[in-house]
């Protein structure tokens, strides 16, 4: 049955989702949760599990995966590490929008899920006003989002090497600068584009060219822009970024996720954050891990990067690699 179509499920997710359970969430915020977590949750879903030789008696460990190429490729990721760390796992995907497998969580249905911080953020507490990641900011994404989660998830060490931000692209043909805090006082004379289309990960939320883009440059480097053009994708804005129609271009992830990679464009650095910090991380239910299986976990988001992942992504995506291999190739390659 769909949980999407679940009225208690919905009725969970709405209070989920609005943020409305912050108990207990304020202190320690500066600890990781994995040093929080309880007893391991027993878990029935045993079909299509990813097992070598594993005690037939283990719960099985189901790791969802949204309907989108990042979401898939990280879910096997973890699904193999676990599996090579002892655990009886399987993988479910096309689990559909964030929503969706928010619900699946907690109905039990799926026992993690990866996710971006800051669009995690945003989901719970759209008022949030963190914009950077915890280690830069005492008030940062890390904290926050610990704060926002509601009662029964917790979440695991994001992987620090990986920088998933709106960005910022230009070529070297502009001679512009490479940050943004040099840019800013050219930006009222340059010609922008904007993807105000679909984001390149279907999970994402399209960027609101005021709010995320036109306010946030202005308040946090004092970078004016006076007009723009909007484009449908981010294939759009970097097209023309590279043929010069553009000066810089604003797309809603990495230039490296782009079909073919960042081609001739350069990214311009957003030292001070002015676009929400993203970096991947595991999003479970609370107690359904061992500290054994949270430390697989650890050493994963110790070893991601952005370049690899947007390697993976593109791999499965453009290529049509197995997602399940490009997993077991990527923990090889780091011994994992």
């Amino acid at each position: 049955m769909p949980l999407s179509g679940d009225a208690g499920v919905a009725g969970k997710l709405v209070r989920m989702i609005g943020g409305t359970v912050r108990s207990g969430r304020g202190h320690g915020v500066a600890q990781r949760m994995s040093r929080w977590l309880g007893p391991i949750l027993v878990l029935a879903l045993a079909a299509g599990a990813v097992s070598c030789g594993r005690d037939a008696d283990a719960p099985v460990i189901t790791v969802g995966a949204g309907s989108s190429y990042q979401s898939l490729v990280m879910a096997e990721i973890y699904a193999n590490a676990l599996a090579r760390a002892g655990a009886r796992t399987t993988v479910k995907d096309k689990l559909g929008g964030r929503a969706d497998y928010l619900a699946a969580l907690d109905a039990d249905a799926a026992t993690l899920v990866s996710d971006d911080t800051g669009d995690l953020l945003h989901a719970l507490d759209s008022a949030s006003t963190a914009y950077k990641p915890d280690g830069l900011d005492p008030l940062g994404v890390l904290p926050a989002l610990y704060a926002a989660l509601p009662e029964g998830l917790v979440i695991s060490d994001p992987a620090d090497g990986t920088d998933l931000r709106p960005t910022v692209v230009t070529t070297a043909a502009t001679g512009l600068p490479a940050t943004l805090k040099d840019l800013a006082p050219r930006c009222g004379e340059l010609t922008v584009g904007i993807n105000t289309g679909p984001a390149l990960d279907p999970l994402r939320p399209p960027l609101n060219p005021r709010v995320d883009v036109e306010d946030r440059l202005r308040e946090v480097y004092g970078c004016t822009i006076t007009h723009y053009t909007e484009f449908h994708s981010d294939a759009e804005v970097h097209a023309a970024v590279e043929s010069g129609s553009l000066q810089i271009g604003i797309l809603s992830m990495p230039p490296a996720f782009l079909k073919g990679g960042a081609g001739a464009t350069t990214p311009i650095a957003d030292p001070s954050f002015a676009f929400r910090a993203q970096q991947v991380l595991p999003l479970l239910r609370k107690g359904a891990l061992t500290e054994t299986q949270l430390r697989k976990l650890n050493y994963v988001a110790g070893e991601l990067d952005t370049a690899a992942l947007a390697d993976l992504v593109r791999r499965a995506r453009d290529d049509l690699s197995n997602p399940a291999a490009l997993a077991r190739e990527w923990l090889d390659a780091h011994a994992l």
